[in-house]
């Protein structure tokens, strides 16, 4: 039983699944921090800022809405906290499950791209190569 444990998602589709699998192995006691990661465009000369920032917020929104979607899985009486961190995915996972000393990281094989991995999608795929915490990865069914 792990007594943190993070679940990144992503708004795909698989929210019921990952919810299911992590609660199973909740610890007594435990915390499962809901995170999204929210990407952030850069204003280039062929883009202006105030679509930049439009856009930037877009993302941050949707992120929010998928850690509110993902809360909402879970029973009352689950230790839930959600967390929306800008950033690259993969290592924004990584280092928020350091930051906050989680035993597990809870992730779907493919994510809502559609550039699908033919068996992991690239994010679970880097966080399961680089994480020194552990992985459980959830088929897509």
């Amino acid at each position: 039983m792990y007594k943190k444990i993070l679940l990144p998602t992503d708004g795909s589709g698989y929210a019921e699944q990952e919810a299911e699998r992590a609660t199973k192995l909740l610890a007594d006691g435990g915390e499962i921090i809901v995170l999204s990661v929210a990407g952030k465009l850069t204003s280039s000369a062929f883009q202006s800022r105030s679509n930049v920032k439009r856009v930037n917020k877009g993302l941050y929104q949707e992120a929010e809405d998928n850690v509110e979607h993902m809360k909402k899985q879970f029973d009352e009486n689950v230790n839930v906290r959600g967390m929306v961190v800008v950033g690259f995915p993969a290592e924004t996972i990584i280092e928020v499950a350091e930051k906050e000393k989680a035993d597990l990281i809870v992730i779907s094989a493919s994510g809502k791209s559609g550039l699908h991995r033919f068996i992991l999608g690239s994010v679970a795929e880097k966080v399961l190569k680089t994480s020194e915490i552990d992985v459980l990865l959830v088929p897509n069914k």
